[in-house]
């Protein structure tokens, strides 16, 4: 999952980076309300991390951006505020979930997860489409009940393309959602083609049909033949 953590607190900020890194996510960060904008206007992300106060702005303001904008990503705000009246606020206005600090780093990745997957899946722990059964919770790809053995990053675009059924999916938009902010350094995106051609022979070697479209001078749809 592609993360941005939202913290003004350097060491607090570091830990949770390197915990979801360690949990093979993907995570950015900002440190005030200035670089949250930047980033958030140049990059999507599965899940956003939010402080409430942060030294140029408030926490809720964001909130209200990501409204305003009608962005999907799921927010959890972590802050030290306990009132009762402040988590209704930014319930109301749009936060998934509200989490107390100081607090368990694996609690907040179980939080994480929940999250996402009631997003991308409303809520179920596997995605299914036709004969291709996705195990979100051990990461594994089955076709007709027969395990598909993908790499990461083949199992994080074949789930992207998935989840996004249907709609066509440009190289620079997939390369940036499995690469996350490294993808700005890439010279060319010519190389999302071969991943897809391992995950096209993967999953037809394995007795699935090809999903994979083409869309010519964009990139990619995913959906019935």
């Amino acid at each position: 999952m592609k993360i941005l953590i939202i913290e003004d607190e350097p060491g607090l900020q570091r830990s949770i980076a390197q915990y979801l890194l360690s949990q093979g996510n993907l995570c950015s960060e900002a440190s005030t309300y200035a670089e949250a904008l930047d980033r958030l206007g140049a990059y999507d992300y599965d899940c956003i991390l939010l402080d409430l106060t942060l030294p140029d702005g408030e926490g809720l303001q964001i909130l209200n951006y990501l409204k305003r904008m009608n962005r999907v990503e799921g927010v959890i705000i972590i802050s030290a505020r306990n009132s009762i009246d402040q988590k209704i606020e930014a319930l109301s206005l749009g936060a998934d979930d509200y989490l107390i600090k100081p607090f368990h780093l694996s609690e907040l990745n179980a939080r994480i997860l929940a999250i996402v997957r009631r997003k991308s899946a409303h809520g179920e722990r596997h995605i299914e489409f036709n004969e291709i059964r996705i195990d979100l919770d051990a990461k594994e790809v089955l076709i007709k009940g027969t395990i598909v053995y993908l790499t990461k990053k083949e199992f994080d675009l074949l789930l992207y393309f998935v989840s996004n059924k249907g709609k066509v999916i440009s190289k620079s938009a997939a390369v940036e959602h499995i690469w996350g902010d490294d993808s700005d350094m890439a010279d060319s995106f010519d190389f999302i083609y071969t991943h897809i051609k391992n995950i096209r022979k993967k999953l037809t070697d394995a007795g699935s049909r090809d999903y994979f479209q083409s869309v010519y001078g964009i990139g990619y749809k995913f959906t019935e033949v």
